[in-house]
């Protein structure tokens, strides 16, 4: 729990706080996907491969540029977390943080995935969502998070004195990379990032302000696709907190495999092109 205050309120502490937020990132001039072209072209397309990726473990998958994969649950509630490379650059990854502050704190149809810096373009744009329908439930939770981190075998030390878990999420994603690149553990650790909690049902407490997770709504069959902006790497963890309703960092919750399914298009979307890498003149500032 957060301490009580230890400064009094100014006298006009209440006119301070009903100051209206602005929106840090206006988004007006920021180019968006034609989903309904995104999705017309889906309509045709051939499954090419599939990657089951079990349960506390992680696996990989390449996707070109201009194909879908799509993360299905199969056998139960079951979320992950899902990290993105540009295939053949590992320093071009899912830039959690501004693909935050670009679409807000969870992820839906139309949004779309940026890399770090200083490529700073889509990598990926989400087409379509089963569990679209959830929205903001009562408590302020929602699904498909940009806001957490991953569960780590780091954290998991210092809140439990010491105890050691490796099939956390961050661990299963070493591995899966270490493996697909050919880098050594130590290495392929240094490009595993923060994720898009994928069927994770998560939001804020409304009075302290922390971080929460509930069961996910996910079930089988239900599944998020995206549409490969760019040459893809994907690392998608099986978390072992299973449908996080009340745990994870443990083999306490019963857990699922989930499913990643690539698709060949059979012809792209109109008028659609890989984005350009960002045009900042990296040379100001100097």
């Amino acid at each position: 729990m957060k301490p009580t205050p230890f400064t009094e309120s100014p006298s006009d502490a209440a006119e301070r706080k009903a100051v209206a937020p602005v929106i840090c990132y206006p988004t007006q001039t920021l180019p968006r996907p034609d989903l309904a072209a995104y999705r017309a072209a889906r309509a045709g397309a051939t499954r090419i491969d599939t990657v089951v990726v079990p349960p506390r473990e992680a696996a990989s998958w390449t996707v070109p540029a201009g194909h879908s994969f799509r993360i299905v649950s199969t056998k139960g509630p079951q979320v992950g977390d899902l990290n993105l490379f540009h295939a053949d650059n590992l320093n071009e990854r899912l830039y959690t943080g501004k693909t935050r502050a670009l679409n807000g704190t969870h992820l839906g149809p139309g949004d779309q995935l940026f890399s770090s810096f200083p490529y700073l373009r889509p990598m990926a744009t989400i087409t379509d969502d089963t569990l679209d329908w959830y929205g903001f439930d009562a408590f302020g939770g929602a699904v498909h998070d940009v806001i957490g981190t991953r569960c780590d075998p780091y954290t998991h030390a210092l809140l439990s004195e010491g105890g050691q878990y490796h099939h956390c999420c961050h661990s299963n994603l070493t591995r899966a990379l270490a493996e697909a690149s050919g880098l050594p553990l130590l290495e392929a650790e240094a490009h595993v990032h923060d994720v898009v909690n994928v069927f994770m049902c998560t939001g804020f407490t409304r009075d302290t302000g922390q971080y929460f997770m509930k069961a996910s709504p996910v079930r089988p069959g239900d599944y998020l696709e995206f549409f490969a902006e760019i040459d893809l790497l994907g690392c998608l963890s099986a978390c072992p907190g299973g449908d996080c309703s009340a745990q994870h960092s443990s083999d306490a919750a019963r857990c699922h495999p989930l499913l990643v399914e690539i698709y060949r298009p059979d012809r792209l979307p109109e008028g659609w092109r890989p984005p350009a890498l960002n045009s900042y003149d990296r040379s100001h500032g100097r």
